[in-house]
Protein backbone atom coordinates (compact mmCIF):
# COMPACT_ATOMS: atom_id res chain seq x y z
CA UNK A 1 0.00 0.00 0.00
CA UNK A 2 1.08 3.64 -0.58
CA UNK A 3 2.05 5.79 1.84
CA UNK A 4 2.88 9.63 3.12
CA UNK A 5 6.73 9.54 4.59
CA UNK A 6 6.22 10.55 7.98
CA UNK A 7 8.50 12.63 10.04
CA UNK A 8 8.79 9.66 12.56
CA UNK A 9 10.62 7.09 9.94
CA UNK A 10 7.22 5.50 8.80
CA UNK A 11 4.46 5.85 6.62
CA UNK A 12 1.16 6.81 6.83
CA UNK A 13 -1.93 7.12 4.43
CA UNK A 14 -3.41 10.63 5.86
CA UNK A 15 -0.23 12.90 7.62
CA UNK A 16 -0.98 16.30 9.09
CA UNK A 17 0.99 19.11 10.51
CA UNK A 18 -0.58 20.94 13.32
CA UNK A 19 -0.48 24.65 12.49
CA UNK A 20 -0.09 25.86 16.08
CA UNK A 21 2.70 23.29 17.72
CA UNK A 22 3.72 21.90 14.20
CA UNK A 23 3.51 18.56 15.35
CA UNK A 24 2.99 15.98 12.30
CA UNK A 25 0.10 13.93 13.04
CA UNK A 26 -0.87 10.76 11.07
CA UNK A 27 -3.67 8.16 10.50
CA UNK A 28 -2.70 4.67 8.47
CA UNK A 29 -5.38 2.07 7.40
CA UNK A 30 -4.37 -1.47 9.11
CA UNK A 31 -3.35 -3.86 7.05
CA UNK A 32 -5.52 -6.58 6.25
CA UNK A 33 -8.74 -4.70 7.92
CA UNK A 34 -10.57 -3.59 4.75
CA UNK A 35 -14.08 -5.60 4.91
CA UNK A 36 -16.80 -5.27 2.59
CA UNK A 37 -20.04 -4.15 3.95
CA UNK A 38 -23.11 -6.27 3.97
CA UNK A 39 -26.94 -6.51 5.61
CA UNK A 40 -25.40 -9.19 7.45
CA UNK A 41 -23.57 -6.60 9.15
CA UNK A 42 -26.51 -5.17 11.26
CA UNK A 43 -27.21 -1.71 11.03
CA UNK A 44 -23.34 -1.04 11.84
CA UNK A 45 -20.38 -3.22 10.54
CA UNK A 46 -16.59 -3.03 10.93
CA UNK A 47 -15.25 -2.16 7.49
CA UNK A 48 -11.86 -0.78 8.17
CA UNK A 49 -9.43 0.04 11.02
CA UNK A 50 -7.46 3.11 11.60
CA UNK A 51 -4.39 3.71 13.59
CA UNK A 52 -4.22 7.18 14.63
CA UNK A 53 -1.72 9.18 16.15
CA UNK A 54 -2.75 12.56 17.17
CA UNK A 55 -5.98 12.53 14.81
CA UNK A 56 -9.44 11.61 15.82
CA UNK A 57 -11.77 10.84 12.75
CA UNK A 58 -14.97 12.19 12.88
CA UNK A 59 -16.56 12.08 10.18
CA UNK A 60 -16.90 10.19 6.98
CA UNK A 61 -18.06 11.26 3.54
CA UNK A 62 -17.98 8.18 0.97
CA UNK A 63 -16.78 9.87 -2.20
CA UNK A 64 -15.85 8.11 -5.36
CA UNK A 65 -11.97 8.92 -6.02
CA UNK A 66 -8.84 8.05 -3.83
CA UNK A 67 -7.55 11.60 -4.27
CA UNK A 68 -10.23 13.57 -2.43
CA UNK A 69 -12.43 13.80 -5.90
CA UNK A 70 -15.02 12.62 -7.17
CA UNK A 71 -14.18 11.37 -10.07
CA UNK A 72 -15.32 8.10 -11.83
CA UNK A 73 -12.17 5.83 -13.12
CA UNK A 74 -13.00 2.41 -11.31
CA UNK A 75 -12.16 3.94 -7.76
CA UNK A 76 -15.88 4.06 -6.34
CA UNK A 77 -17.86 1.74 -4.14
CA UNK A 78 -19.24 -1.90 -5.91
CA UNK A 79 -22.61 -2.64 -4.89
CA UNK A 80 -23.65 -6.13 -5.55
CA UNK A 81 -27.12 -7.88 -5.76
CA UNK A 82 -28.69 -9.33 -2.45
CA UNK A 83 -30.68 -12.00 -4.22
CA UNK A 84 -29.02 -11.82 -7.61
CA UNK A 85 -25.66 -11.86 -8.93
CA UNK A 86 -25.94 -8.47 -10.39
CA UNK A 87 -22.78 -6.19 -9.61
CA UNK A 88 -22.99 -2.47 -9.47
CA UNK A 89 -19.11 -0.66 -10.16
CA UNK A 90 -18.28 2.64 -9.55
CA UNK A 91 -21.46 3.46 -7.13
CA UNK A 92 -21.51 7.33 -6.32
CA UNK A 93 -22.36 7.74 -2.56
CA UNK A 94 -21.48 11.32 -1.85
CA UNK A 95 -25.10 11.98 -1.51
CA UNK A 96 -25.17 9.35 0.67
CA UNK A 97 -27.93 7.40 -1.45
CA UNK A 98 -27.90 5.30 -4.83
CA UNK A 99 -30.18 3.56 -6.72
CA UNK A 100 -30.32 1.64 -10.17
CA UNK A 101 -32.11 -1.11 -11.55
CA UNK A 102 -31.33 -4.81 -10.93
CA UNK A 103 -32.25 -6.45 -14.52
CA UNK A 104 -31.62 -9.57 -12.98
CA UNK A 105 -33.94 -9.33 -10.69
CA UNK A 106 -36.36 -6.56 -12.38
CA UNK A 107 -36.46 -4.21 -9.93
CA UNK A 108 -35.17 -1.31 -8.54
CA UNK A 109 -32.48 -1.71 -5.77
CA UNK A 110 -30.48 1.39 -3.77
CA UNK A 111 -28.50 2.37 -1.12
CA UNK A 112 -30.48 4.39 1.11
CA UNK A 113 -29.64 6.89 4.11
CA UNK A 114 -25.69 6.07 4.46
CA UNK A 115 -24.49 6.35 8.28
CA UNK A 116 -21.07 6.01 9.62
CA UNK A 117 -19.80 6.26 12.70
CA UNK A 118 -16.14 5.66 14.40
CA UNK A 119 -15.06 3.18 17.69
CA UNK A 120 -12.00 3.56 19.46
CA UNK A 121 -10.63 0.38 19.43
CA UNK A 122 -7.58 -0.66 21.74
CA UNK A 123 -4.73 -2.80 20.14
Amino acid sequence: SSGINAEYGGTANLVAKCKMCSRENSMSIVAGSVKPYSKENAQFGSVVKFECRGIEPVDFEPRSGTDGTDRHDNTGWVAKGAESSAVFPNVDLAEKEWCDFDENENREVGIYDVKSKFITVKG
